[in-house]
């Protein structure tokens, strides 16, 4: 697998696995057990099309499409059914007893109705695992000194301090589901848009390999089953913990990232760009070698901003985030997204558990596939940062309504260098777009896509939804309801300052959800690209070949959008936010307990 990479991806692939060798080998047994094990449930997500049918693989797509599928057919086949035999597949993955109160949440999943296979829990373990490298004294210490956050005491939630209105009170009634069964804690909640965690990769290397040599299945004769109890900070107040919190001193958000990089990456290695923002992009050729004919095929690397330096000038968290406010310690702040180069635990976003219509669409999801119009529809704030005059060009929803748009499409066709200032045209060869060799892509584009604004978010903030600069290129048009996307069978979902809030809506609805991102999310475990939903890669490079095989094979594009809503509604619930929560509570006091090492569950074993 890795000798199909470069010369230079194939050494960083090799410094990451050093850090992450027990991980990966994990992985690897868990599939190829599964190719053994191999076996369906009743799905609790049937195959609404069974690609293996699928006549010979003629396109790209369709070879990745098969693949993720044969890799959800190996997932389902990796579920259990009984505790004990949850007990085993936990360890054999994780390399530890269970935590304390592991049947409590195995009993809870069950009455929940939530598919247990241990993998949908990964996202949980790759986030605490660098914690095991700090004392269990000093994490309790930097957590109970931060607010805003919350604490459980005697299975009680409380708040400490505040976050923006709604996101404390989302996450609150999240954990008030499950306080009857917590351990006590001290849990610090990150109420910023951006994450705050980088820590350099130097430090976390030796972290995570603390984690690792620490990993034994404890004799059960000295497992302890019983977490510690915390002070009362009402009677033992604690004393405020200084995370030294930068803003970079003014510098690109860039040299704060990239010490997140290994030492050998490309991102580590390059100068920092003096962006051109007056011109076009320069060429983006460095997706090709981690797609498979121009298509996105491992998703994680493709949002590594550690192997895609060219991100630095692509996207608005890089280029100019609406804030920075950093710190290179390792510390367990909470939130509901972060890039990969950063730290800090997720947990399902605020507006994910929140009811507002604004983000979920109530009860709607659409109607029949039919009865949808053949159209790529996007509206939504030109977000992403502080975009100014001089920078607009290179932030992700400005490139990406361009990249839609009939009108600056037809000026790039007729452009000798085949370019606009804010994106730049594909190798129509290359992807074998006929539509572009004919010189007729803007006029597809005018007949099936839609893309546009509801504000320009200038800088400064005037609270005028125009924009000087950009008033020329984009025409403002007002806001929809959520239900009206549902009308049409594409649905583009791409990153504003952070994670998009619509995301877990698009999944849970008829129509297809094509998504681009650098950020990760807690449900990041539980997702297949090409099964469940589109990739998109960054650049948008690929969009026109993915708007070209979808609109020209609408059965394959109907399978995955009503797959992903099938799947979504089996692990992407608010049920399944609750199973994930418990859990990674019930992990991350015990990494805060003393007795961490010997605290573990071992029923199953006497």
């Amino acid at each position: 697998m890795i000798a199909a990479f470069p010369g230079w991806a194939r050494k960083f692939l090799l410094s990451r696995s050093r850090l992450n060798a027990l991980a990966g080998l994990c992985v690897l047994l868990f599939v190829v057990s599964g190719l053994y094990l191999y076996s369906f449930r009743e799905p609790a997500a049937p195959l609404d099309y069974d690609f293996r049918l699928h006549s010979a693989p003629v396109h790209p797509i369709d070879h990745l499409i098969n693949a993720a599928n044969e890799q959800w057919r190996i997932l389902l086949g990796q579920e259990t059914h009984s505790l004990p035999n949850a007990a085993v597949q936990y360890r054999r993955s994780r390399g530890r007893h269970p935590p304390p109160g592991f049947a409590e949440w195995y009993a809870f999943a069950k009455e929940k109705d939530a598919l247990i296979i241990e993998e949908l829990f990964d996202q949980i373990y790759h986030d605490l695992s660098p914690y095991w490298g700090t004392e269990p004294e000093e994490l309790r210490r930097q957590a109970s000194g931060f607010e805003p956050r919350i604490i459980v005491r005697n299975q009680k939630v409380l708040p400490m301090g505040g976050t923006p209105a709604g996101w404390m009170e989302a996450w609150l009634g999240l954990l008030r589901t499950l306080e009857q069964y917590l351990p006590d804690f001290d849990m610090p909640l990150n109420g910023m848009d951006e994450p705050r965690v980088i820590v350099p990769w130097e430090d976390l290397s030796e972290h995570v390999a603390k984690d690792y040599s620490a990993r034994r299945i404890v004799d059960p004769g000295q497992v302890v089953s019983e977490y510690m109890a915390l002070p009362d900070p009402a009677v033992d107040e604690p004393e405020p913990y200084d995370l030294k919190f930068t803003n970079g001193d003014g510098k690109p958000y860039w040299y704060l990232a990239r010490v997140a990089c290994p030492p050998d990456s490309p991102s580590r290695n390059s100068d920092i760009v003096n962006v051109d923002f007056a011109n076009p992009p320069p060429e983006l050729y460095n997706y090709i070698p981690l797609s498979q004919d121009g298509y996105i095929k491992n998703w994680t690397l493709a949002k590594d901003p550690c192997i895609r330096p060219e991100l630095q000038a692509l996207h608005g968290s890089f280029v100019a985030p609406t804030s920075i406010s950093t710190t290179h310690q390792l510390f367990p702040l909470f939130g509901g997204s972060k890039l990969p180069i950063n730290n800090g635990i997720l947990i399902p976003p605020a507006v994910y558990w929140g009811d507002d219509e604004l983000f979920t669409g109530g009860g709607d999801h659409g109607g029949e596939w039919e009865d949808k119009q053949d159209v790529f529809f996007w509206r939504g704030l030109a977000s992403g940062g502080r975009n100014t005059e001089e920078t607009w060009t290179r932030f992700q929803r400005h490139r990406f309504m361009s990249t839609l748009n009939a009108t600056s499409v037809a000026t790039a066709l007729n452009s000798s260098e085949h370019a606009f200032v804010s994106f730049r045209l594909p190798d129509f060869e290359y992807y074998n777009l006929e539509s572009g060799r004919s010189g007729e892509l803007s006029i597809l584009l005018a007949d099936h896509a839609d893309a546009r604004p509801t504000g320009l978010a200038c800088s400064p903030v005037t609270g005028n939804p125009h924009c000087p600069y950009t008033d020329p290129f984009f025409e403002i048009t007002p806001m929809v309801p959520m239900q009206s996307n549902y009308e049409n069978k594409y649905l583009p979902d791409i990153d504003g300052n952070s994670f998009s809030g619509r995301y877990r809506a698009f999944l849970l609805s008829t129509s297809l959800p094509i998504k681009s991102t650098v950020y990760n999310e807690w449900h990041d475990s539980r997702l297949i690209p090409w099964a469940h939903f589109i990739p998109m890669d960054t650049t948008f490079m690929d969009f026109y070949g993915i708007m070209d095989y979808l609109l020209s094979n609408d059965i394959t594009a109907k399978a995955v959008a009503l797959n992903g809503k099938r799947w979504a509604e089996t692990v992407l619930r608010k049920e399944d936010m609750e199973v994930y929560m418990y859990r990674l509570l019930l992990e991350y006091a015990r990494i805060c307990d003393d007795r961490r090492e010997f605290l573990g569950y071992v029923d199953d074993l006497r």
